[in-house]
C-alpha cells in the first residue's frame, strides 16, 4: 500500500497543504457578482471579471479551501483539445461553431502560460506532448480512427502517427505499436496552478471566503450559514460537487478518477525508461490511463477506478479504495516494469463532472442572472480558462460593461440537457458501461483483430457515444 492515502491529493503534499484559510464569509454583503466553487473555474472567472472590469466586487465563496476538488488533484495534463462529440454541437450551430470552438479550446494553453508568467506563478509548467501509446492491434485500429477523426475537425496541424521504433526512441512501454503524438499541451502541477491563481484573482481585487458552505441559491442571493451574498448574478462554477448542492444532485454525474505517484526514480531507473522529453502519456484502452513524469522525477498514474458512487457520492479527502489502488499499481507496472522496484508513495482521487450527453456547457440564464459552467469531463485543467473567460465575458454582458464577443458565441454557451435518470438507474447504467469497457479490454488483449463490440454497447448504454 502507498504510504499516504488520500490527503487531498499527492500535489498538496508535494507543495505543501494551505497552512491557514482564507477568512469565512463575516456576514451578509452586496456584490455584482456572485461565484461558488473557488476552483479553475470559478476563479479563472474572477481573475478576468477583476481584470475587465476593477469597479466590479467579485464574491467567491468556497466550502473548504481554494483548489479543494478536482483543481488540485488532477492529472496536470494542460491540453486545449475538444474531448466532447463535435457533431453534437454542429447539431445546433454549424460546423464552422465547432471549428472556433478547437482553436479558442487550443488557445487556452499559451493563455494560460501567458497568465503564470505575468503573475509569477510558479507550476511547473513545461511544454510538451501528449503520447497516445496502442499496446494492441485493437488499440491501433482505434488509432488510426482517431487521427482521422481529428484531422477532419481541425486539429490536423498538431497530430502526428508515430511508429512502434518512434515511440521507442522516446519511451520504453512494452508492447507499443504506435502511437499519436499531439503537440501544444504543457505538464503541470496542479495544486500549484491553484493557489497561484486564487493568489492572482485577490490581487486582481476579487474577495474569497473559503470555509463557506452554500446551502442554497436563488435568483439574487446565495444563503450560506454565515449570512447572505446579494448580487445580479450568480455563478455555480462547482463542476464535480455540483451534485452535493441541494436541487442538482441529478444535473451532473461525479464520476470518480484515482491516481497513484511513485516515490522519485533514481537516474538509472530513468536510464531505461526514457521519457526525457516529459511527454503525458496516455493509452487506447478502453478504461484508459494517463500519466505524468514530475518535476522531481515521479511517474503519476491515474485512471478510473471505483467510477461512481452510489446517489452521486463523493469521496472522502481524496480516499481511493484499495482494489483501485491494485488496479492502478498494476498499470503502472504494465507500462513501466522497471518502476515496479520501487514504492507508491501516495494515492488520491477526485471526481470530474459528466453531463447527460457527455459535452461540456457554459450558460447564463438572461431572466434570472443564474450563471453555470462545467461538464468539463477529464479535460478541465485548460478548458476551465476558456470556460471562465466566457462566463466573465458573458456576466459583463449582463452587467452592461461589455458585449457581444467571439466567446460568446461558441456552441457550448447556453447549452443545457436532459438530467440523469434517478436512482438506481445511473448507478446500473454508469456501472455496467465501466463494467463492459473492462471486460473490452481484457477480450482485446487476448485476442488478434478487430476493437470489442462490448465498448460501444458500454459506451452507448450511457449515451457517450
Amino acid at each position: 500500500m502507498p504510504r499516504r492515502v488520500g490527503d487531498v491529493s499527492f500535489w498538496y503534499a508535494d507543495h505543501g497543504p494551505p497552512e491557514t484559510r482564507r477568512p469565512a464569509l463575516p456576514g451578509n454583503l452586496q456584490a455584482d457578482v456572485a461565484i461558488i466553487g473557488a476552483g479553475y473555474t470559478g476563479l479563472w472567472t474572477a481573475y478576468y471579471l477583476r481584470k475587465a472590469a476593477p469597479q466590479l466586487r467579485v464574491v467567491v465563496l468556497e466550502k473548504e479551501f481554494a483548489g479543494f476538488g478536482a483543481s488540485g488533484r488532477n492529472g496536470g495534463w494542460c491540453m486545449g483539445v475538444m474531448a466532447w462529440d463535435q457533431n453534437r454541437y454542429a447539431a445546433t450551430h454549424g460546423r464552422e461553431a465547432v471549428m472556433d470552438m478547437v482553436s479558442a479550446l487550443e488557445g487556452a494553453v499559451p493563455e494560460i502560460a501567458r497568465v503564470c508568467e505575468a503573475e509569477g506563478i510558479d507550476a511547473d509548467l513545461r511544454e510538451t506532448e501528449e503520447l497516445m501509446i496502442a499496446a494492441n492491434p485493437a488499440q491501433l485500429e482505434r488509432l488510426e480512427e482517431e487521427i482521422v477523426h481529428r484531422e477532419a475537425w481541425g486539429e490536423g496541424h498538431r497530430i502526428r502517427a508515430l511508429s512502434a521504433e518512434e515511440v521507442r526512441q522516446r519511451i520504453n512501454v512494452p508492447g507499443a505499436l504506435g502511437a499519436m503524438s499531439v503537440s501544444g499541451m504543457l505538464r503541470v502541477q496542479p495544486a500549484k496552478l491553484v493557489r497561484g491563481l486564487a493568489e492572482a484573482a485577490e490581487r486582481a481585487g476579487a474577495e474569497i471566503y473559503e470555509d463557506t458552505e452554500v446551502l442554497r441559491y436563488d435568483p439574487g442571493q446565495v444563503s450560506t450559514p454565515n449570512g447572505v451574498v446579494r448580487a445580479p448574478i450568480i455563478l455555480r462554477a462547482t463542476e464535480g460537487f455540483t451534485a452535493t448542492l441541494p436541487g442538482h444532485r441529478r444535473d451532473w454525474l461525479p464520476l470518480n478518477s484515482a491516481q497513484i505517484a511513485t516515490v522519485p526514480l533514481p537516474p538509472e531507473a530513468w536510464a531505461k525508461i526514457g521519457w526525457e522529453g516529459h511527454e503525458l502519456i496516455g493509452d487506447l484502452a478502453n478504461s484508459y490511463c494517463y500519466c505524468q513524469r514530475t518535476r522531481e522525477g515521479r511517474i503519476t498514474v491515474g485512471g478510473r477506478g471505483m467510477p461512481y458512487r452510489f446517489g452521486s457520492g463523493i469521496d472522502h479527502n481524496g480516499e481511493p479504495d484499495a482494489v483501485t489502488i491494485e488496479r492502478l499499481v498494476a498499470i503502472l507496472h504494465k507500462h513501466f516494469p522497471e518502476a515496479a522496484k520501487y514504492p507508491i508513495d501516495h494515492a488520491w482521487c477526485g471526481v470530474v463532472a459528466v453531463p447527460r450527453d457527455w459535452c461540456a456547457t457554459v450558460g447564463l440564464d438572461r431572466n434570472t442572472g443564474l450563471g453555470w459552467a462545467g461538464g468539463y469531463v477529464g479535460v478541465g485543467v485548460s478548458t476551465s480558462n476558456l470556460a471562465g473567460r466566457t462566463l466573465a465575458d458573458l456576466a459583463l454582458r449582463e452587467l452592461g460593461v461589455g458585449g457581444e464577443t467571439d466567446l460568446t458565441a461558441l456552441p457550448w454557451v447556453d447549452r443545457r440537457v436532459r438530467r440523469w435518470e434517478p436512482e438506481p438507474l445511473r448507478w446500473l447504467g454508469v456501472t455496467a458501461m465501466y463494467g463492459l469497457l473492462t471486460a473490452a479490454d481484457r477480450h482485446e488483449t487476448g485476442h488478434e483483430g478487430r476493437a470489442s463490440r462490448l465498448a460501444r454497447l458500454g459506451n452507448w448504454i450511457t449515451g457517450r457515444s
